[in-house]
């Protein structure tokens, strides 16, 4: 079947982007100082002239320096260096994910369908029999496997799902009954950019995301500081325990979460480290931030490459996604630490990648 075809790709690039991930985790768990590379943040000092749109915060852009906070990671965290300096302009932002209410209103007033609500297009599938082409999308499924990374056991973690979408999160049994203030999930790139156009509003390029995640904080590898934990408490909704097989909810939540559980950054955000995966605007290539370090100065606004590259998946077009997400840990993905990067095929939608908006300020 196609799909299976499809999922199996889709999980080697998962599993490949895993390895990295957890190859940068060592360390991460312990108090570090800041980087040398890193500058002072310099926040534009110019005041909004209205107030915030609801549910949003302004956010005041200006100059810092962007990328993964410690060079030491710079054999696993190749995408994220060099830290280079940016200047993005000033801009409001969502305060939390997108929310299934908020997704609801947007397809009850224009009848929309998501990427995982159709059917595979049969011209992309030729051989394969029509009845097969069913709509559907990726879910996670913990099972009893051994802690690691290959193709094998990344199928036992993940499956397609049929009848799996937004309003199904864990498949067509599923529902949101309870569920309006979690994020919206399975959302593929297409479907937030829908969203996007209908609430007047656009997608972070990932420099924006960055900026406003960092809060105004210098080179620390946490949206809340330089530890994991404060004060012994968990800071945002990520993985404990052994994974895949078992998150023992440590941090309040076993699996995704309602928005804004735990304390906003210094910009009144929410959730800008794990809960879902949040997709920005640039397409994603892995040389992307030497590029600009090539070019020399400040990047002024950067609106990401002009197309997708990924040397590990070369056919593939795909966009940043950036904060992690509940799958996160400590041992075996630590994308919640700033500066680091993801990345997602555009007509992939899963179970833990979903979206927030922006606009510019007047």
């Amino acid at each position: 079947m196609p799909v299976e075809k499809s999922i199996s790709r889709l999980l080697w690039v998962l599993c490949l982007s895993a390895i990295g991930a957890a190859s940068i985790s060592l360390g991460f768990g312990l108090n570090v100082g800041l980087a040398k590379d890193f500058s002072t943040t310099v926040e534009n000092k110019a005041k909004p002239k209205l107030v915030a749109p609801p549910d949003m915060v302004w956010i005041p852009g200006g100059e810092f320096a962007m990328g993964i906070f410690d060079a030491k990671c710079a054999d696993s965290a190749k995408d994220a260096l060099p830290v280079h300096q940016v200047y993005v302009d000033g801009f409001y932002m969502d305060r939390t994910e997108v929310t299934n209410d908020q997704f609801a209103r947007f397809v009850k007033e224009t009848g929309y369908k998501t990427v995982a609500e159709l059917s595979p297009d049969p011209a992309e599938f030729p051989d394969v029999p029509v009845q097969d082409l069913v709509p559907g999308s990726t879910v996670f499924t913990p099972s009893n496997v051994k802690d690691g990374c290959s193709l094998d056991n990344a199928l036992a973690w993940w499956s397609y799902e049929k009848g799996a979408d937004w309003r199904h999160p864990s498949g067509p049994a599923s529902n949101l009954e309870g569920k309006g203030n979690y994020p919206v999930v399975h959302i593929a790139y297409a479907d937030a950019l829908a969203y996007c156009q209908w609430a007047g509003k656009r997608l972070p390029t990932e420099a924006e995301w960055e900026f406003a995640a960092r809060g105004g904080k210098v080179g620390e590898p946490y949206v809340w500081g330089r530890e994991l934990k404060r004060h012994g408490k968990w800071m945002a909704n990520t993985h404990q325990g052994r994974f895949p097989a078992q998150d023992s909810a440590a941090d309040g939540f076993a699996g995704l979460a309602p928005v804004a559980q735990y304390a906003p950054n210094r910009y009144g955000l929410y959730d800008m480290a794990g809960n879902v995966w949040e997709w920005c605007q640039d397409w994603y290539r892995a040389d992307y931030y030497q590029m600009l370090a090539d070019k020399g100065g400040v990047a002024v606004n950067p609106q990401g490459p002009e197309s997708s590259f990924d040397p590990e998946d070369k056919q593939a077009k795909k966009r940043v996604q950036r904060g992690g997400s509940f799958l996160c840990n400590e041992v075996f993905c630590t994308r919640y630490v700033l500066g680091s990067r993801g990345k997602g095929e555009v007509s992939t939608a899963s179970n833990h990648v979903g979206f927030r908006c922006v606009r510019f300020g007047p």
